[in-house]
């Protein structure tokens, strides 16, 4: 098996699509008064042609919320909901478009992959690209602005408040890590004054989490810029980077937040109670104000992740935001510069053999090549036990800090953040194994301890997580260490129970790469096992679990990384070639055969990108010989029975 391209993390350039809360609390107010029997799809949908932005952006909450409950969902595309909400995220209005894409990503998420296609078949795909297309040209017309107006030079003054005026300063800094990343055109304008702000924040000795903030995005910003520096400083200024960097990371967030939480009183535990309490990423309700009659909402605060006037909270959060965003720079440290890198989502890769096909991707992304990592980068990242201290992460949250934020309703929008922080954590260890070599990471012992703690945060539980994001992340780390501790001949430490409930759990997963890297698993698993004796009834479950996603699985990408790991598993050896033929692999393969390649055929072009169809070629080719090398053994066996 391959090594898979990581991640990259991109700054957020503008807030992701959501359902306001009071519009959540108003459609939960309309649902009540309807009772749960009644689908008020027919009501609501008129309410979209109504001339009053205010009446639409209403109907699209209401409906966000309504479809939330499956069972309304056919009486929306009964009455082709699809075809009416899609117009609405291209509104005049801003807050309906918002509102009209919660809709539609509601509907989505709570209809499954049947609704899915339906969707796309009642071409929700137009206006969506439309709008995508539209907030991109904002972006970049935003970003164009930005370095045409020289801006740059006031927002480094603010960032030289932080002395006096720390939120100013954060503000800035958060400014500055955005624009820096991926605009040529603004390097062009940097100079000694910016590099020199920038050099002063990181010497900043200040123990507050708000420092540690600051000075984490500071690093982020000189990451951004290292094509602007001067040679002979770039060597200087990644080892402070990457210093800073390590310096946040070596904080102990399950340590620092029950300490520093407030004790709950009898008043908060009421508050508890209150619904309102159970949104994790909600802070609290701002304080209102009269304007025009109507009650309009005022925000005192430059920054949504500092809030006023509890400092403790403050600290915490600006601790959790440091650390996540320190484990996003050194993700992006361990990616290439390929342009191709933008997305978030991960792409995966197969077998590196000749025979095999060259990579799959996990349904968004371009084919992959190997990471390779500057041998500067590597080393600091080495020096300052950059892979140590993100192992450690990964075992966070501590029971503890969830049991204070629990208490604490107004701590409880940190249980989520503490959460990113642990899947970050698995994202950039995913993204070291992926860049590092065995001995960098400490050799066959630490490699074989990192595993048994992933296989701990997996099945430790009584049952295997459910949160996607979660899930995501630590079998893409999963699949990367096996993948290493399988090229050193390293004995894998999964047993079948585990690799079946891991199977099991992840066909349910309606995340491609999670199906696709659990497969992969499968297949890495499976390729060692057949080297051994007396493998063949765990090799016969591996065989089955494959044929079945191969097979049922409704994404042809998926379908072909169970293939490629059939491939890999019964590709040579007497206990491989045992367990192919006690689950009949030769005559369910070519059963398989022309459906996979009808299923190219008829769905590929418009489902799938021309990377992706060029590994499904090839994956359909290696079908192929494959099934020509099985009927050979076959054959062989056939013949040396028959022979005198």
């Amino acid at each position: 098996m391959g090594k898979s391209r990581t991640t990259k993390f991109k700054r957020p350039q503008f807030n992701a699509v959501g359902l306001p809360v009071n519009a959540v609390k108003e459609a939960a107010v309309e649902e009540e008064q309807l009772g749960e029997d009644s689908c008020p799809a027919a009501e609501l949908l008129e309410k979209l042609e109504s001339p009053s932005a205010d009446v639409r952006e209403f109907a699209c909450a209401s409906i966000s919320r309504v479809v939330q409950q499956s069972q309304t969902i056919p009486g929306f595309l009964q009455r082709d909901a699809v075809r009416r909400l899609g117009p609405m995220v291209l509104d005049s209005s801003l807050a309906v478009r918002e509102t009209a894409t919660g809709a539609l990503r509601n509907l989505s998420a709570c209809g499954g992959q049947e609704v899915c296609e339906n969707m796309v078949k009642h071409d929700v795909m137009t206006p969506l690209t439309a709008l995508l297309r539209e907030v991109r040209l904002f972006y970049n017309q935003a970003l164009s602005v930005f370095n045409k107006a020289g801006l740059l030079d006031l927002v480094v003054q603010c960032l030289e408040r932080q002395p006096h005026n720390m939120e100013l300063a954060i503000s800035a800094a958060h400014c500055l890590h955005t624009v820096t990343e991926d605009n040529p055109e603004l390097l062009c304008s940097m100079n000694t004054a910016v590099l020199g702000a920038l050099d002063n924040v990181l010497l900043t000795s200040q123990p507050s989490m708000a420092h540690s903030l600051l000075r984490t995005l500071a690093a982020g910003t000189l990451w951004n810029l290292k094509a602007s520096l001067p040679a002979a400083r770039q060597a200087q200024t990644l080892g402070a980077v990457v210093a800073t960097l390590s310096q946040c990371l070596a904080l102990d967030a399950g340590t620092i937040i029950p300490e520093n939480a407030p004790a709950v009183t009898d008043g908060e535990d009421a508050a508890a109670a209150e619904p309102a309490m159970e949104e994790m990423d909600e802070e609290e309700e701002e304080p209102k104000q009269k304007k025009n009659g109507k009650a309009v909402k005022v925000d005192n605060d430059f920054s949504d992740l500092l809030p006023r006037g509890k400092e403790e909270l403050r600290e915490a959060t600006a601790l959790l935001t440091a650390q996540q965003t320190s484990l996003e720079i050194i993700v992006n440290m361990c990616c290439s510069d390929d342009p191709s890198d933008d997305e978030w989502e991960e792409e995966s890769s197969s077998d590196e053999s000749d025979n095999g096909p060259d990579s799959l991707s996990d349904g968004m992304s371009n084919l992959m090549s190997p990471l390779c990592l500057s041998a500067e980068v590597h080393e600091a990242l080495i020096n300052h036990s950059i892979p140590e201290k993100v192992l450690k992460k990964t075992e966070f949250p501590k029971t503890d800090a969830m049991d204070v934020c629990h208490q604490n309703p107004s701590w409880r929008g940190l249980i989520k953040k503490m959460q990113r922080v642990q899947s970050r954590a698995l994202t950039c260890l995913h993204s070291i194994l992926s860049a590092m070599d065995a001995e960098s990471l400490g050799g066959p012992a630490a490699l074989q301890g990192a595993a048994q703690h992933l296989s701990t945060l997996v099945f430790g539980a009584a049952e295997i997580p459910k949160d996607e994001e979660f899930l995501e992340a630590v079998i893409s780390a999963m699949r990367s260490l096996l993948q290493m501790i399988a090229s050193k001949n390293i004995p894998q430490c999964m047993t079948p129970q585990q690799l079946m409930s891991l199977s099991e759990a992840a066909t349910r997963c309606d995340v491609v790469s999670v199906r696709v890297n659990a497969v992969a698993i499968l297949g890495i698993t499976g390729s060692t096992l057949a080297k051994e004796k007396g493998t063949a009834g765990t090799l016969q479950m591996i065989g089955n679990a494959l044929l079945h996603v191969a097979t049922r699985d409704a994404d042809l990408v998926v379908n072909g990384e169970a293939l490629d790991a059939l491939f890999d598993v019964f590709a040579d050896g007497d206990e491989a070639e045992t367990a192919a033929k006690n689950i009949q692999l030769l005559p369910a393969l070519k059963a398989l055969q022309p459906v996979f390649k009808a299923k190219i055929r008829k769905e590929g072009r418009g489902k799938y990108s021309p990377q992706q169809l060029c590994v499904l070629d090839n994956i359909k080719v290696n079908l192929r010989r494959f099934i020509g090398y099985l009927e050979k053994v076959v054959k062989k066996k056939v013949l040396f029975k028959i022979s005198p």
